[in-house]
């Protein structure tokens, strides 16, 4: 192995950045943000600490704790969200990198900025996720004798490649899990290879939708492994799972409501450490965003089964799921988003948009709801807030605008033959949204007016939403996995 398997700070932090989605000012406040989202997990962590000792004394001042480990994350904090997108979306989750310097064209006969790529084992939906000098991607496989496929259980593939390169360092078969699925309408791979694996530097931790949950080293060795029972899922697992602490939170929201639960997992072991049931939650296949809230951590699930429930949007404290306050709407597909202090959120599927305080506690549907809006059509992607404005895109392909705070309707546009309406869209310090696939993708400009920067296409659209570390962009198709950066290194094949 040419790449580390850690690095100085041992933990993905999914922190929020609370005026995030001012891409503007991500590079300036990013090591702020991850500071206090520590410090928020310190205050939690000196609470059960207190006999904590440097030197043989015990650490009782809470503020000379906090600022030893502040001190550090401060030096170490750029350079690691930088270097690294370890899970659904970004070190926030939300869709924000800090990367300045990524090309907004590529592709076409020429392979413009296509610095390699490299065939895919298998195929699904996951998205990639990059960790050092590592990027990792899911797939499934069905053998090629394979006479049917609903009767067989795919082979589960968890492939390394390099970056600099996409030379294939490793390709782990997991053992499945127990649901053998018969209905395959999510797409390539159907729909077993849909969740988005999450790293923390040391381990990678994956779902399938044969209903599995696995640990693996940067070595390529299965550290763990724990089959997720009941497994009443509604189509395919499609939530990935996500960090906070030493803990790995899978959202389980079932077609069964009996059976809906938030898991949190021990990183290192798989033991259950705490476990949530929901059992008048509908299904969903959102992936779950932390954000800051008033120097408080939050943890905001959204499922209701694409029905109009109370408590659609759920708050809670990813320290133990304790809830914090809850909301009225729709949820399903898409994971909400945040930014000029109101969380937004809907279903994808063409429901209500809502946008809501999320500084309350309790039953909010009456007291925090700032405005709401009609959706048009379907859109699996999830939201993105950049600035003032809320971007969404939708089938069958139009990018639609609002300003944040209002709710105003500031444009919606048609994005002619977007190969994906499903991956989401990141953002950069630049206020470029990349609409990206490996299909016909789409760069914009954050602002009022529909502005297009580019329009590029690598001729294999699939569902991934883009990883972008070190300058660059990762996206995978359905037959190949692909890296975009400055300067054109590849011979079109």
């Amino acid at each position: 192995m040419i790449f580390r398997a850690g690095s100085a700070l041992n933990m993905t932090i999914p922190f929020g950045l609370e005026n995030a989605a001012f891409p503007w000012y991500i590079h300036v406040r990013v090591c702020q943000q991850m500071a206090e989202f520590l410090a928020a997990q310190m205050h939690l962590e000196y609470d059960m600490m207190k006999c904590h000792r440097i030197h043989g004394e015990p650490l009782e001042d809470r503020l000379t704790w906090l600022g030893i480990v502040l001190a550090s994350v401060l030096l170490t904090s750029q350079a690691l969200v930088r270097a690294n997108w370890p899970g659904f979306r970004g070190p926030t989750g939300l869709g924000y990198t800090t990367e300045e310097n990524l090309p907004i064209t590529w592709g076409g006969p020429a392979h413009e900025n296509v610095q390699w790529s490299s065939p895919l084992p298998g195929q699904g939906h996951a998205s990639p996720v990059v960790w050092d000098q590592a990027v990792i991607v899911c797939t499934v496989n069905w053998p090629a004798n394979t006479e049917d496929r609903k009767k067989t259980i795919p082979e589960h593939h968890v492939t390394c490649y390099r970056t600099s390169d996409g030379r294939l360092l490793w390709d782990t078969l997991v053992p499945p899990g127990p649901w053998l699925r018969d209905d395959f309408r999510s797409g390539p791979g159907g729909g077993y290879a849909a969740a988005t694996p999450v790293t923390d530097g040391k381990l990678i931790y994956c779902a399938f939708a044969s209903s599995i949950l696995a640990a693996i080293d940067f070595q390529g060795n299965i550290v763990w492994r724990k089959p997720i029972v009941p497994y009443s899922f509604d189509v395919t697992l499609g939530s990935s799972p996500v960090l906070y602490g030493d803990t790995v939170i899978l959202l389980c929201a079932m077609a069964k409501k009996e059976d809906s639960r938030l898991v949190a997992f021990d990183k290192t072991r798989g033991d259950v450490r705490w476990e949530r049931e929901f059992p008048q939650m509908q299904f969903g296949h959102s992936t779950p965003v932390m954000i800051q809230v008033n120097g408080k951590a939050q943890m905001l699930i959204l499922a209701s089964g694409m029905e109009k429930t109370g408590d659609a949007l759920r708050s809670l404290d990813p320290f133990d799921g304790r809830l914090v306050w809850w909301c009225r709407g729709e949820g399903d597909a898409s994971s909400p988003a945040y930014g000029q202090g109101l969380v937004y959120f809907d279903d994808g599927r063409g429901s209500t948009g809502v946008a809501v305080d999320p500084t309350g506690s309790g039953d909010v549907s009456e007291t925090h709801i700032r405005w709401t809006i009609t959706q048009r059509g379907e859109a699996l992607s999830s939201p993105i807030v950049v600035g003032d404005y809320l971007y969404r895109l939708r089938t069958p392909g139009f990018l639609q605008c609002w300003e944040m705070t209002t709710g105003k309707e500031m444009y919606s546009e048609r994005l002619a033959d977007i190969s994906s309406t499903w991956a989401s869209p990141i953002a950069d310090p630049k206020g470029h949204l990349f609409f990206a696939n490996a299909g016909k993708s789409y760069v914009a400009q954050a602002g009022p007016e529909c502005r297009i920067l580019a329009v590029n296409d690598l001729g294999d659209g699939n569902h991934p939403s883009p990883a972008a570390a070190e300058g660059r962009l990762f996206l995978v198709g359905r037959k190949n996995i692909y890296c975009i950066g400055a300067g054109n290194t590849e011979t079109p094949k």
